[in-house]
């Protein structure tokens, strides 16, 4: 299977180290423009797991307890947000060049 990998470029992702290792294990980059989360709904994603995983104001008292409240989480994204993050990618794309590249409500 032929895979290609999204990340926004970043300067913390685009590493010597980081580049060597894509370059290394052959791994195809999608070219995408800098610092541009409208395009990466991954960080929808995030951000409804950060709410979920602090719901109430919850606080941690072990690295494990974190971890595991996580992972919980992570397995618990409801299928209605990925849809919904997916069947968004024509508007997100469709403002971002609009918006000439600027910032959108994404």
């Amino acid at each position: 299977m032929n895979w290609v990998f999204q990340q926004d470029n970043a300067a913390v992702h685009n590493a010597r180290l980081t580049k060597d290792f894509f370059r290394e294990n052959n791994i195809t980059l999608l070219d995408h423009p800098e610092c541009s989360p409208d395009l990466n709904p991954i960080e929808n994603i995030w951000g409804w797991m950060a709410r979920e995983v602090y719901k109430n104001g919850h606080q941690f008292q072990t690295v494990d307890a974190l971890h595991e409240a996580i992972f919980i989480t992570w397995s618990n994204v409801p299928t209605s947000l990925l849809e919904t993050l997916a069947s968004s990618m024509p508007k997100r794309i469709f403002e971002v060049i609009n918006k000439n590249s600027g910032a959108t409500h994404y």
